[in-house]
């Protein structure tokens, strides 16, 4: 066969034997591809992924800039003035929509592009052999004939026939709709077998939810089953977070008021004998200017630099909702193991039936087993050297002879570590005892088993809970022999693991068992050997982490697989609970009734620590919580967590020991795994709906001085203080630039000092519109009082007047950005004038307004004069009136809009 042929997918691999399949890609299992051919490969075949849905591109974006409501208004307005010979004012309002849709290109563009990037930060990985090496690719650098290694946990990444596989069981739920494991092996399947019978072929994009395989790719991209089926897909919804949502629900209600508003506007002006082109144009000007068009775009900035910042401190979000979410917060469901400790795990006491033996801490091959202040020999020890024999060979993990680093499962890689002190290298023991199949770790039963070559017999050996372990155990190895196990020694036995818990290790048994034959039940009649204490030490910044949650009005609870004692030391250790004696929730409490009494649900949710959990009662414990009207996050690793990943509210997985399903399950990523990086992540996100807010409030409070500022003066038949081009210019200075900086600034340092927001608040509540009237009518105060002093008691000419009115209403507002702050911020330093991106914008609108005064080709479009000295004097001066009446505003109505702090 030639290696074109063999390069490509093959068809009905189900149906074919493995060495068919192999031969027909033109592939070796033991060596797999060639660099070369994997280039060539990839050539023909392109890259391993889906037919991407393209996201907009810039010409989609600029073009999108152009269909909206407003500049259906500005075009209108155009046509109007060229219409009535008015060319320059006709000219300029096409200058307007040009600068607009520039504005609205550049944000969007690059809010697009932030989010794409942020998405090309999660890579989905797969290990493939390639000339003879195992190496860690990404997936979509997979071709047809790559051989790939995966077990529990994985993603699958192509179509793959199996060539071995141990235990092996997946979730297709994806593909198929079945929501139960299915079991696969290699046998070769008929030819007319359906999507649901092949149970010889890993599908792209299902999960492997148990045991260990290896297989062929037969299949990748669009070639796949999963690609077929997304091929008749034409094109996927773009994600709206519930936040933007109820902004365009906030636009469209705006609207048709403004509408309203701009056609009394012009028929009252109209009606007081001014022009009629001036005040339909001043009435599209008021409506355009009081559309609220930017709150998508702005809401969308501020998510995405909200994601940037999480990024930079390790908090990966994948699903934009999850932002907004993460503020409203309630209650975080934590796992122990790496996220409230270390997840460096040292072996320092081991129990056996002669007693307890201390583990010195140091690195691999210097350490020493004591007991009774003397040494022991693990050699001169059967018992000890069994136990730590049995811990190296039930072992998936790795050590690193030279380094004494490890990789794999930590707590594998201290039972590895431990034996290195006893002079036992893995490596050896398999030559010695080779591995003939392996039990996976059940969460269910809790324990893992592996079978060994021994001589010509075979050897089991078994670790897990204390308690499974004992229930399998009929004997227990002494220096002297094995001796009979009775249920009195069992539950001694089970105290000294309690014992270990209570002082916080991770308590694990050992044992083993000779057999006749590989087959045999690895869980019964087994022999113990011994208990081991491992040592996980907590994190020293998880203590302050808690305290800022409880401050915030958030509730931390422990939820782990580990013994109640163990998980009630650790949570003393960092501050969940405190010295007191409390309560600790097992996991068999939480299979009650499908609807528990109010008394027992309040018994169940009252304590913060859950012990020996299973991945079901992890679901049951989210949705009590949700019932009582939590809003849950959930930490989870494990591939059986990806199901309570996806019930809670926001579903938080680990990065560095996290498998690729709860990666792919949960809207959040750790890439430390630390709880103190969920605590910023809420910070940050409680910040995000503030900076929403803040902008919102600001553009509505100065939308409405315009249309009161025209209004009024309209109603007394007065000239105009402001006119429509002025107008427009307003909107596209004072509105966008200082409400983006809003939108995109740190926030407030207390907002983690008060309890999180009720997730059905809406953007502006009853006392937030009180203030939108208050300001409004404050900045209406100062533009109206400067034109009638300028016009009136100074006796300018009109056109000036009209100047010191539109400058006072550009300052007044620029001004008002500072009244924008919390409440009980400080008047001077404070979330506001802490942000660069608002000095910057004040700088950059004061320059522009300069420039359309002074500049005489801008400012004779825009009808500006230069206002003089008493012209300045009554801008400056009623301009500051904002930022002096508005604190006294804001503190006198504070109980109306101002919310309490945490406890």
């Amino acid at each position: 066969m030639s290696k074109l042929a063999a390069g490509r997918p093959v068809a009905e691999a189900w149906a074919r034997p493995a060495d068919e399949v192999l031969g027909a890609l033109g592939v070796a299992r033991d060596r797999g591809l060639a660099a070369d051919e994997v280039t060539e490969r990839r050539r023909r075949c392109g890259p391993n992924r889906l037919r991407r849905i393209e996201v907009r591109s810039a010409w989609r974006i600029l073009f999108d800039q152009f269909r909206s409501l407003m500049v259906a208004l500005l075009g209108v307005a155009s046509a109007l003035s060229f219409a009535f010979g008015q060319a320059t004012e006709g000219f300029a309002i096409v200058v307007v929509i040009a600068i607009n849709a520039a504005i609205g290109f550049v944000t969007e563009l690059r809010a697009a592009r932030s989010m794409d990037a942020l998405q090309r930060l999660a890579q989905v990985t797969a290990r493939v052999r390639r000339e003879g090496r195992v190496e860690e690719i990404r997936a979509e650098e997979i071709v047809p004939g790559d051989i790939v290694l995966t077990e529990g946990g994985d993603i699958v990444t192509a179509d793959i026939r199996l060539v071995e596989a141990s235990k092996l069981q997946a979730d297709e739920s994806a593909l198929t709709g079945e929501s139960a494991p299915v079991g696969k092996a290699v046998e070769t399947l008929p030819a007319e077998a359906s999507l649901t019978e092949r149970s010889n072929v890993l599908f792209k994009g299902t999960a492997v939810t148990r045991g260990s395989a290896e297989g062929v790719v037969v299949g990748t991209g669009m070639a796949t089953e999963l690609g077929r089926i997304s091929s008749l897909v034409e094109e996927a919804k773009e994600e709206r977070t519930p936040l933007e949502k109820r902004l365009d629900r906030l636009g469209h209600r705006l609207i048709w008021l403004t509408l309203v508003v701009g056609v009394a506007v012009a028929a009252a002006g109209v009606a007081a004998g001014k022009g009629v082109l001036l005040m339909v144009v001043t009435g599209i000007a008021l409506a355009v200017a009081t559309i609220p068009e930017g709150l998508p775009v702005v809401a969308t900035i501020a998510l995405a630099r909200g994601m940037w910042r999480m990024a930079r401190r390790n908090a990966l979000v994948r699903r934009l909702s999850a932002v907004e979410t993460l503020g409203a917060t309630t209650v975080i469901c934590t796992d122990k193991t790496g996220t409230l400790t270390e997840n460096r795990m040292t072996v320092v006491r081991i129990v056996l039936a002669g007693g307890l033996i201390a583990v010195e801490e140091g690195d691999a091959g210097r350490g020493a087993f004591r007991a009774d202040g003397g040494a022991v020999e693990p050699s001169e020890s059967p018992a000890l050297d069994a136990l730590l024999r049995t811990g190296v060979l039930c072992n998936n993990a790795s050590l690193s002879a030279t380094e004494g680093a490890g990789v794999g499962d930590p707590l594998e890689v201290a039972l590895l570590a431990a034996g290195a002190k006893a002079g036992l290298d893995r490596q050896r023991l398999a030559e010695r005892f080779p591995e003939m199949r392996e039990e996976a770790f059940d969460p269910e039963v809790k324990m893992m088993a592996t079978v060994h070559e021994d001589g010509p017999d075979y050897l089991v050996a078994v670790k897990g809970a204390a308690e499974s372990v004992l229930a399998g155990c009929s004997r227990v190895q002494t220096d002297k022999g094995e001796e009979h196990l009775t249920d009195d020694e069992r539950r001694r036995w089970l105290t000294r693991s309690e014992g270990l818990a209570r002082d916080g290790l991770r308590v694990l048994a050992l044992a083993h068992r000779g057999v006749a034959g590989a087959d045999v039940s690895p869980y019964e009649e087994l022999t113990l050997l011994g208990l081991v204490g491992v040592l996980d030490p907590p994190r020293r910044d998880v203590a302050p982490a808690i305290t800022a949650c409880r401050e915030a009005g958030i509730r931390v609870i422990m939820v782990t697989g580990d013994q109640p004692a163990t998980a009630l030391a650790v949570a003393r250790a960092v501050g969940l609970v405190d010295d007191a004696p409390a309560a600790v929730i097992q996991g068999s409490e939480l299979a009650g009734p499908e609807r528990p009494s109010e008394d027992d649900r309040r018994r169940l949710l009252e304590p913060a620590v859950f012990a020996r959990v299973t991945p079901e009662q992890k679901l049951r414990l989210i949705a009590l919580y949700q019932e009582a009207g939590a809003v849950v996050a959930m930490i989870g690793d494990g591939v059986n967590d990806a199901p309570a990943l996806k019930k809670a509210d926001i579903g938080i997985a680990m990065g560095q020991r996290g498998t690729q399903v709860a990666r792919e399950a949960a809207d959040m990523v750790l890439k430390d795994d630390a709880f103190a990086t969920i605590v910023a992540a809420v910070a940050e996100g409680r910040t995000i709906f503030r900076n929403i807010r803040a902008f919102v409030l600001y553009l509505l409070s100065c939308n409405l001085s315009e249309i009161l500022v025209v209004g009024l003066a309209s109603l007394v038949n007065a000239p105009l203080p402001i006119l429509p081009l002025q107008i427009l210019f307003l909107n596209l200075v004072t509105d966008v630039f200082p409400a983006l900086a809003l939108g995109v600034g740190e926030g407030d340092r207390a907002a983690m000092k008060e309890p999180p927001r009720d997730p059905k608040e809406p953007i502006l509540t009853r006392g937030h519109w009180f203030l939108v009237g208050g300001y409004g009518g404050i900045i209406t105060l100062a533009v109206l009082g400067a034109f009638a002093l300028g016009f009136g008691r100074l006796e300018m000419p009109e056109r000036r007047a009209v100047t010191v009115s539109f400058l006072t209403l550009a300052f007044a507002q620029l001004g008002h950005v500072f009244n924008m702050r919390e409440p009980r911020s400080g008047s001077v330093r404070n979330e506001v004038t802490r942000n660069p991106f608002v000095w910057g914008a004040l700088g950059l609108c004061t320059g522009l307004l300069l420039a359309v005064v002074y500049l005489p080709g801008l400012a004779e479009v825009l009808s500006l004069d230069p206002p003089g000295v008493d012209g300045w004097a009554l801008v400056l001066g009623l301009g500051a009136l904002p930022v002096i009446m508005g604190p006294i505003f804001m503190r006198t109505t504070a109980r109306y809009h101002s919310r309490p702090r945490a406890g």
